[in-house]
């Protein structure tokens, strides 16, 4: 192992290795060959896709901006039809033949999905009849064939269908006889709003029950005012109608209930100290109508902090609590809304602390990633069949273990919040955090007694699901609440050989009761070809999208197996594809590490896995953030998911207009992406590192005193304060610049990234380091390592 200083340069680089500029990105001029084959006259055959990379020489290998996911090779009146791949994206854009195929290139088969997306622009359709395939129920979409006016041929199982009368009519242009224009077969994602037949019941209304933790712990935090306050300022932004419910919950060795029946002058709190054998006071009056009871809500609301500030309850009944919840909302469905601060202590559910502090970094294997009770995902299951969906925040200094609690939202396709060491004066930055996220969490759209169905052309098979939810049937996803902000992936597999198909399609379908009380169907269908050749697939593959399959496979396999099982499994499939692209792509051998240029992200990415909290090992891990990494990956949608793998980092103290983006009368910079290295930082310069959750400000000791005066409002380095989290709003140009960077930054996600500037001397510079992911740490290899290993394994 070679002991080398943080961000010392490459050992023994290769002539002019360092000087060696950014690659073209794949989307620039003509494609630079290597010597080796300069002689040949590939110029016009050599996608850029293929283009061949020596990873231990090119040392700048990131893109200039964001890496575009590949286009799919489909003619272009088709490829126009495609579905966004921010709502859609496959791991390889290219589809092999065979599974033998697919298994000799050792590149994972699966889809990635951000269903519910929220859509600027969605064609919405209202029609009596809903057009799909009599045999496989898939929706008429862009990728059928019209055989004439009267027959569709379905994309996903071959069956000739006839064209409704009314289908005939197009509503857009008003004409008849022109079936192929419709909205529904000129749009991949569509929205329609659905007739009688697709309802078991009546559909529900918008029901919200708030369920709090009241004890000693929780009191201290003060999470309770934030609570409260963000509910009385966006009660009237409820997503509803006339029909929506409300209703609370607090708790701690017993259970308290809030009549808030219309007519009395105050809420009444009744106590259910029996939490043994829990059971509902006064069903009726307890999940109230919001408009007709909304004073009453609102007194309740002031009134709830105070109500036990001088409480010295310590004890936590989560599990009786949850229990209660789910038989006031049985009836109905609805929201629950879960705010825990400890580990529950009392009646069922509850749980003992099995972190060994002293065990946090060791390589042996990390203990209790899996539940320590069932409880919590049997009672999931029973929410999930009354259409309950149970979101958890948890705001707590100590450990809560989420591996337990946090199978109540994962199998009620609930969310999980965590906000380690949330305190009210201690953490300013964790409440500034909370109320962004719960603002948004309150007011954003939600989609009640929701199902999803993925549907493939034949020859294809879907076999294992990530995300939160239930499994209703092989292919049903039960959600009794969808929302925006969550993704979804699956894997797949190749059943029957695709040897006479050009094209392959995939269609989700989201059934759900929109907030108004509609019942909505969200179609999304993409088009992808098939290939029969490994360079096809390798030019096709698409490495972000990989990297996310992969790291949902890898959580999974850390819980069933080992997280050292795991890690190997995550370093064997670059490993594997990198062997075969070198064996049986490449036509001429040359030395050093290949890759084809559309995977030469591809070790980068998961060596950043490797080191992320989810999966690292050797650095000390609290047990509740690892597991809380490990629902961010197999949760968040990947465009949100990449910077938590692989932060971003700029140079910001000479932001210009040169390049930036224009958006509503905002200039936006768009500072050069830098490699995650210490030597990428100078003295002089101020650095910003985007990491998903939370945004670093890096401030050199030199940097120069125009930008700590015209950003930080500062006169010089020393001044900087220790635990700035804001920016002054000031009115220089710089400032103004600065400030719609990182609002740029935060408006592309559904979270709130809290800002940390660092000096020199912060406590939090190692949380800064960690993620420098090409420099070596006392546990962990460096980029240039890792190659080094890969290329070793690869050439045994």
């Amino acid at each position: 192992m070679l002991h080398l200083p943080m961000g010392h340069s490459y050992p023994s680089l290769p002539p002019g290795y360092q000087k060696m500029g950014i690659p073209p990105s794949p989307l620039a001029g003509p494609v630079q060959l290597t010597p080796s084959m300069a002689g040949l006259s590939l110029q016009s055959q050599t996608p850029e896709a293929l283009r061949v990379v020596n990873l231990l020489q090119e040392r700048n290998i990131l893109p200039h901006g964001a890496v575009p996911p590949p286009t799919p090779c489909l003619p272009q009146d088709l490829q126009k039809f495609n579905c966004s791949p921010e709502v859609f994206r496959c791991t390889l854009t290219s589809i092999p033949q065979t599974q033998s195929l697919l298994n000799k290139a050792k590149l994972p088969l699966g889809l990635l999905l951000h269903p519910f997306k929220d859509l600027s622009q969605l064609p919405v359709v209202t029609s009596s009849t809903i057009v799909r395939c009599r045999t496989c129920r898939t929706y008429i979409n862009p990728f059928v064939t019209f055989l004439d006016q009267k027959r569709w041929k379905c994309n996903l199982c071959y069956r000739v269908n006839d064209v409704p009368e009314e289908f005939m009519y197009n509503p857009v242009t008003r004409s008849y006889g022109e079936p192929h224009k419709r909205p529904e077969v000129q749009s991949p994602t569509i929205e329609f709003i659905a007739p009688s037949e697709y309802m078991l019941r009546p559909p529900q209304p918008a029901v919200y029950l708030f369920v709090l933790d009241v004890s000693h712990n929780a009191v201290e935090t003060g999470y309770l005012d934030v609570v409260c306050q963000s509910l009385l300022d966006n009660l009237n932004s409820l997503p509803g109608d006339a029909r929506t419910k409300i209703g609370f919950i607090t708790f701690d060795s017993t259970i308290h209930f809030y009549n808030l029946q219309e007519g009395l002058s105050q809420p009444q709190m009744l106590v259910v100290s029996d939490i043994e054998d829990i059971f509902i006071p006064t069903p009726d009056s307890l999940l109230v109508n919001l408009s007709e009871c909304k004073e009453l809500v609102q007194d309740l609301l002031k009134a709830l902090p105070q109500m036990f500030n001088k409480t010295m309850e310590t004890h936590s009944a989560l599990g009786p609590a949850l229990q209660a919840a789910y038989k006031l909302l049985s009836p109905t469905g609805g929201r629950a809304s879960v705010f825990q601060t400890q580990l529950p202590t009392l009646g069922a559910g509850a749980l003992k602390s099995r972190e060994d502090p002293n065990q946090r970094a060791s390589a042996k294997d990390i203990q209790h990633l899996t539940p320590a009770t069932d409880f919590y995902k049997k009672l999931a299951l029973d929410c999930s069949g009354q259409q309950v969906a149970v979101d958890l925040f948890l705001l707590s200094g100590q450990y809560c273990d989420l591996a337990s609690l946090g199978c109540i939202s994962r199998f009620s396709a609930g969310s999980v919040y965590y906000y380690p060491s949330y305190h009210h004066q201690h953490n300013p930055s964790q409440v500034e955090r909370f109320q962004k996220d719960l603002k948004r969490y309150l007011t954003r759209k939600i989609g009640f007694e929701a199902v999803m169905r993925i549907r493939c052309t034949k020859g294809l098979s879907i076999h294992t699901f990530h995300g939160n939810f239930f499994v209703r049937s092989t292919d049903l996803l039960s959600l009794p609440n969808v929302n925006p902000d969550a993704g979804f992936a699956v894997q797949m597999s190749i059943e029957e050989n695709l040897l006479d198909m050009q094209m392959v399609s995939f269609q989700a379908a989201l059934l759900y009761t929109s907030s108004k009380g509609e019942r909505r169907i969200r179609v999304h269908t993409m088009c992808l070809p098939v290939v029969n050749s490994l360079s096809d697939i390798f030019a096709g593959a698409d490495v972000q999208a990989i990297t996310g399959l992969l790291a949902s496979m890898a959580v999974d396999r850390s819980v069933t197996a080992s997280l050292c099982d795991a890690r190997d499994a995550l370093t064997n499939a670059v490993i594997d594809s990198l062997a075969t692209y070198r064996s049986s792509v490449l036509t001429i051998q040359q030395a050093g590490l290949l890759a084809p240029s559309c995977l030469r992200l591809f070790p980068l990415y998961i060596l950043a896995l490797l080191k992320q909290k989810a999966f690292r090992t050797g650095t000390s891990t609290r047990l509740d953030d690892r597991v809380f990494a490990m629902y961010q990956l197999k949760y968040q949608p990947l465009s949100y998911l990449m910077p938590m793998i692989h932060p971003v980092l700029y140079r910001v103290d000479d932001l210009t207009d040169e390049g930036a983006l224009n958006i509503n009368d905002r200039t936006i910079p768009q500072p050069r992406v830098l490699q995650l290295s210490v030597e990428k930082l100078s003295r002089e310069g101020a650095f910003l590192m985007d990491a998903g959750l939370v945004i670093f400000l890096w401030i050199g000791r030199n940097c120069s005193s125009s930008f700590l005066s015209q950003v930080l409002g500062v006169p010089n380095y020393s001044a900087v304060p220790q635990n700035m989290t804001r920016l002054p709003e000031l009115d220089t140009a710089e400032s103004v610049r600065f400030r719609a960077f990182i609002g740029w930054l935060r408006e592309q996600r559904p979270f709130y990234p809290v800002l940390h500037v660092i000096r020199e001397e912060s406590q939090l510079k190692p949380s800064f380091m960690q993620n420098m992911i090409e420099d070596r740490t006392e546990s962990a290899l460096s980029y240039y390592e890792f190659l080094l290993h890969l290329q070793q394994q690869i050439s045994k």
